[in-house]
């Protein structure tokens, strides 16, 4: 029993390597887990002091945990029989496959990224490539929506920047759950996504079973509170207007919807704009050809982002324009359900399309490419302030949202101008200002957000408010 055993040193390292790996596995990472735990919950029961709408318990769940709801879900686990069925496979190996789509969907929230790290980076990111404003977000409507119901902020989709900004500007109300496509899906990216709480969909290449699990972590998250936030159009806009929706998470929403059951889903139509969107040649270029792949090199994206800190460095950046997102009248599920009993999806879809397109902001540089557009592309001076003027009127007779003018007689058209010269756009001959040759396609991009509002009929846009405010000052939007 006391006899020495020689062992060689490979053995040795071997026999502590596992030896260690169970003590940490069975005896230390409990305990380190359980701690961190702890004062995760007590991190999150603070924040939730000063949120609108609190974290919910199963957005903070385990994602390990989450993954394992969702695959024992019934609904989940007939999708999973069914799909055995029909492609004559073991059910063992549907099930697996079903794991595999639910650890691809769930994400794995941390509240110390998204609050202590993304929100403060999001924050940067904004404020130092635009002057971000705001409208809507004092409506009363948007204050008087149940701290119990579900919230799913429903957005136009202008640029990856997108992303960027409602993150910031909805910290104060909660933490939004974003549904991403597979474009995320590149390291390191995809673990960043995740830890703020966004699922991944696959938009090609998904089948019964897949979409099954899909919609039941959409709903799981619905019922459980999570405030969502979803492009419908389920892309970025190729001309520059909101296109229509595609219904696939609003069909999964109100199918998972119980009108007498729970606690009610409300739809907060979000509309954003720019006056400069940073992918915006390319995005033309796609339309142009009629495909959405947007061959974006990495080293271009990286020496253009070390361009612009190296400018701020020495302090000769100028922000990109204006950047604006405003919020459109809430619809309630329970409300339009009780109203519409036969509606169907398509047409709740064509009402928040229609509340997004309202809340389209208008800024300086859409505005005066809209007025441009309107001259026919050339004009003098004096002929293009009397269309921009005229274009201002018919804004305000739909109750568009703008941000033209202030209290220091802010002009519009000069900023508008000399933002579409330094690009380019324009060019200025013989005492006329004309659309530069080849950028016909950019200019109505800008201008397609504006002459899209002025095609919308009258009184369509619940909201009277006309101009937008700064978020970080106290001032309201005035109205």
């Amino acid at each position: 029993m006391f006899h020495r055993v020689e062992l060689p040193l490979w053995a040795l390292v071997l026999i502590l390597g596992f030896a260690t790996v169970t003590f940490a596995s069975h005896f230390l990472f409990p305990s380190v887990r359980w701690f961190f735990r702890r004062r995760m919950e007590r991190a999150v029961a603070k924040l939730n002091t000063r949120l609108q709408r609190p974290i919910e318990p199963f957005k903070i769940m385990r994602r390990q945990d989450q993954v394992t709801r969702l695959i024992y879900d019934p609904q989940v686990m007939e999708a999973v029989r069914e799909f055995a069925r029909s492609e004559g496979v073991p059910p063992n190996v549907a099930f697996e496959k079903a794991r595999s789509y639910a650890r691809e969907i769930v994400p794995g929230f941390s509240t110390a990224t998204y609050f202590g790290f993304a929100i403060k980076l999001a924050q940067r990111i904004s404020q130092g490539l635009y002057r971000v404003r705001i409208g809507g977000a004092d409506s009363p409507a948007l204050a008087q929506i149940d701290s119990r119901a579900a919230v799913v902020f429903v957005m136009n989709h202008r640029s990856n920047m997108d992303y960027v900004l409602i993150t910031w500007l909805a910290s104060s109300h909660s933490a939004l759950s974003y549904a991403v496509g597979e474009w995320a899906r590149v390291w390191p990216l995809k673990a960043l996504i995740r830890a703020m709480g966004a699922y991944f969909i696959r938009r090609r290449y998904s089948n019964p079973l897949y979409r099954a699990i899909l919609a039941r972590y959409v709903q799981m998250s619905i019922q459980q509170g999570t405030t969502q936030a979803i492009f419908p159009e389920g892309g970025l806009s190729l001309n520059g207007m909101v296109g229509p929706a595609k219904r696939g998470l609003l069909h999964y929403i109100v199918r998972g919807f119980n009108i007498s059951d729970g606690a009610d889903v409300v739809f907060v139509p979000v509309a954003l704009n720019y006056d400069r969107i940073l992918e915006d040649r390319i995005l033309i270029n796609a339309g142009m050809k009629g495909i959405r792949r947007f061959p974006v090199r990495v080293r271009v994206v990286i020496g253009n982002g070390l361009r612009i800190l190296w400018m701020k460095f020495r302090r000769r950046f100028k922000p990109f324009g204006y950047a604006a997102v405003c919020y459109g009248a809430p619809v309630s599920l329970r409300d339009f359900l009780t109203q519409q009993p036969d509606a169907s999806t398509e047409t709740l879809a064509e009402t928040l399309m229609e509340r997004i397109r309202a809340a389209v902001p208008v800024l300086p540089v859409p505005f005066v490419a809209a007025g441009l557009v309107r001259c026919g592309g050339t004009a003098s001076l004096s002929e293009l302030q009397e269309a921009c003027a005229a274009l201002k009127d018919d804004l305000i007779a739909r109750h568009a949202w703008m941000h033209l003018e202030n209290e220091q007689d802010y002009n519009a058209l000069a900023e508008g101008l000399a933002a579409l010269e330094l690009r380019g756009m324009i060019v200025r001959e013989a005492k006329k200002i004309k659309i530069a040759a080849g950028q016909q396609e950019v200019l109505g991009f800008y201008a397609a957000s504006v002459l899209q509002r002025c095609d919308a009929p009258l009184g369509i846009a619940p909201p009277e408010t006309t101009l937008l405010s700064d978020p970080d000052s106290s001032e309201s939007p005035k109205t």
